[in-house]
Protein backbone atom coordinates (compact mmCIF):
# COMPACT_ATOMS: atom_id res chain seq x y z
CA UNK A 1 0.00 0.00 0.00
CA UNK A 2 1.24 3.23 -1.12
CA UNK A 3 1.18 6.14 1.36
CA UNK A 4 -1.28 8.90 0.02
CA UNK A 5 -0.53 12.81 -0.46
CA UNK A 6 -2.23 15.03 2.32
CA UNK A 7 -5.50 16.33 1.28
CA UNK A 8 -5.50 20.00 0.79
CA UNK A 9 -8.85 21.72 1.22
CA UNK A 10 -9.93 23.97 -1.40
CA UNK A 11 -9.47 27.97 -0.79
CA UNK A 12 -13.73 27.73 -0.15
CA UNK A 13 -13.51 25.16 2.26
CA UNK A 14 -14.68 26.23 5.95
CA UNK A 15 -12.70 24.06 8.25
CA UNK A 16 -10.96 26.89 10.78
CA UNK A 17 -12.71 27.26 13.79
CA UNK A 18 -13.07 30.94 15.39
CA UNK A 19 -9.87 31.15 17.37
CA UNK A 20 -7.81 29.58 14.75
CA UNK A 21 -9.28 31.90 12.32
CA UNK A 22 -8.73 34.62 15.00
CA UNK A 23 -5.02 33.74 15.00
CA UNK A 24 -4.54 33.55 11.37
CA UNK A 25 -6.04 37.35 11.09
CA UNK A 26 -4.49 38.93 13.81
CA UNK A 27 -7.84 39.56 15.02
CA UNK A 28 -10.06 38.91 18.24
CA UNK A 29 -12.70 36.47 17.96
CA UNK A 30 -15.09 39.06 19.23
CA UNK A 31 -13.97 41.53 16.22
CA UNK A 32 -15.14 38.59 13.99
CA UNK A 33 -18.55 38.06 15.32
CA UNK A 34 -18.65 42.15 15.31
CA UNK A 35 -17.96 41.97 11.25
CA UNK A 36 -20.12 38.71 10.67
CA UNK A 37 -22.88 40.96 12.31
CA UNK A 38 -22.18 43.71 10.16
CA UNK A 39 -22.44 41.57 7.27
CA UNK A 40 -18.49 41.94 6.06
CA UNK A 41 -18.04 38.32 6.69
CA UNK A 42 -20.22 35.43 6.28
CA UNK A 43 -18.67 32.56 7.70
CA UNK A 44 -19.89 28.77 7.22
CA UNK A 45 -21.92 27.05 9.83
CA UNK A 46 -21.20 23.15 11.20
CA UNK A 47 -24.72 21.39 12.10
CA UNK A 48 -24.84 22.76 15.58
CA UNK A 49 -24.17 26.56 14.74
CA UNK A 50 -20.32 27.01 14.94
CA UNK A 51 -19.13 29.31 12.52
CA UNK A 52 -15.91 27.73 10.37
CA UNK A 53 -13.74 30.00 8.14
CA UNK A 54 -11.95 29.23 5.11
CA UNK A 55 -8.89 30.35 4.19
CA UNK A 56 -10.36 32.99 1.51
CA UNK A 57 -12.57 34.17 4.40
CA UNK A 58 -9.48 34.49 6.18
CA UNK A 59 -7.57 36.55 3.62
CA UNK A 60 -10.51 38.67 3.63
CA UNK A 61 -10.35 39.57 7.12
CA UNK A 62 -6.70 40.49 6.86
CA UNK A 63 -7.30 42.38 4.09
CA UNK A 64 -10.46 44.44 6.37
CA UNK A 65 -7.94 44.67 9.20
CA UNK A 66 -5.32 46.20 7.19
CA UNK A 67 -7.80 49.10 5.96
CA UNK A 68 -9.22 49.37 9.27
CA UNK A 69 -5.79 49.79 10.62
CA UNK A 70 -5.08 52.52 8.04
CA UNK A 71 -7.70 54.69 8.87
CA UNK A 72 -10.98 53.22 6.84
CA UNK A 73 -14.04 53.33 8.64
CA UNK A 74 -16.28 50.22 8.29
CA UNK A 75 -18.66 51.81 5.82
CA UNK A 76 -15.40 52.36 3.60
CA UNK A 77 -14.46 48.58 4.18
CA UNK A 78 -18.12 47.68 3.23
CA UNK A 79 -18.10 49.87 -0.02
CA UNK A 80 -14.48 48.99 -0.84
CA UNK A 81 -15.03 45.40 -1.15
CA UNK A 82 -18.22 45.53 -2.85
CA UNK A 83 -16.53 47.90 -5.60
CA UNK A 84 -13.74 44.86 -5.29
CA UNK A 85 -16.41 42.36 -5.83
CA UNK A 86 -18.02 44.54 -8.99
CA UNK A 87 -14.91 44.82 -10.73
CA UNK A 88 -13.90 40.92 -10.27
CA UNK A 89 -17.12 40.50 -11.78
CA UNK A 90 -16.81 43.06 -14.42
CA UNK A 91 -13.51 41.36 -15.27
CA UNK A 92 -14.46 37.86 -15.44
CA UNK A 93 -17.65 39.35 -18.07
CA UNK A 94 -15.15 40.83 -19.95
CA UNK A 95 -12.85 37.45 -20.39
CA UNK A 96 -16.39 35.55 -21.26
CA UNK A 97 -16.91 38.78 -23.90
CA UNK A 98 -13.54 38.00 -25.41
CA UNK A 99 -14.02 34.24 -25.63
CA UNK A 100 -17.16 34.72 -27.66
CA UNK A 101 -15.48 37.57 -29.94
CA UNK A 102 -12.93 35.33 -30.58
CA UNK A 103 -15.43 32.62 -31.71
CA UNK A 104 -17.70 34.80 -33.25
CA UNK A 105 -14.73 36.23 -35.65
CA UNK A 106 -13.47 31.90 -36.16
CA UNK A 107 -16.67 30.81 -37.33
CA UNK A 108 -17.24 34.25 -39.37
CA UNK A 109 -13.51 33.47 -40.87
CA UNK A 110 -14.90 29.73 -41.70
CA UNK A 111 -18.01 31.47 -43.22
CA UNK A 112 -15.72 33.72 -45.45
CA UNK A 113 -13.63 30.77 -46.31
CA UNK A 114 -16.29 28.63 -47.30
CA UNK A 115 -18.17 30.93 -49.14
CA UNK A 116 -15.09 32.44 -51.34
CA UNK A 117 -14.19 28.59 -52.06
CA UNK A 118 -17.91 28.37 -53.56
CA UNK A 119 -17.95 30.94 -55.65
CA UNK A 120 -16.22 33.25 -57.82
CA UNK A 121 -16.82 36.16 -56.46
CA UNK A 122 -16.13 38.09 -53.39
CA UNK A 123 -17.96 37.35 -50.44
CA UNK A 124 -20.05 39.89 -49.52
CA UNK A 125 -19.58 39.50 -45.57
CA UNK A 126 -18.13 42.27 -43.34
CA UNK A 127 -14.25 42.48 -43.41
CA UNK A 128 -12.24 41.40 -40.21
CA UNK A 129 -9.62 43.88 -38.86
CA UNK A 130 -7.74 43.38 -35.61
CA UNK A 131 -9.12 45.71 -32.63
CA UNK A 132 -7.10 48.88 -31.93
CA UNK A 133 -6.53 50.04 -28.32
CA UNK A 134 -9.46 52.33 -27.35
CA UNK A 135 -11.94 50.54 -30.14
CA UNK A 136 -15.20 49.49 -29.61
CA UNK A 137 -16.79 46.38 -30.93
CA UNK A 138 -20.35 45.78 -31.16
CA UNK A 139 -21.33 41.90 -31.61
CA UNK A 140 -25.19 41.15 -32.95
CA UNK A 141 -26.26 38.15 -31.43
CA UNK A 142 -29.93 36.98 -33.00
CA UNK A 143 -32.10 35.65 -30.42
CA UNK A 144 -33.76 32.45 -31.27
CA UNK A 145 -36.65 30.46 -30.02
CA UNK A 146 -39.08 33.49 -29.46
Amino acid sequence: MTPREPRVPSADAAVYVISVAAELSGLHPQTLRSYERMGLIMPGRTGGGGRRYSHRDIELLREIASLTSGGVGIEGVRRILELEHQVAALQSRNEELRAELAATHDALRAAMSSVTTRRTEPAKLPALRQPTPGSAVVVWRRETGR
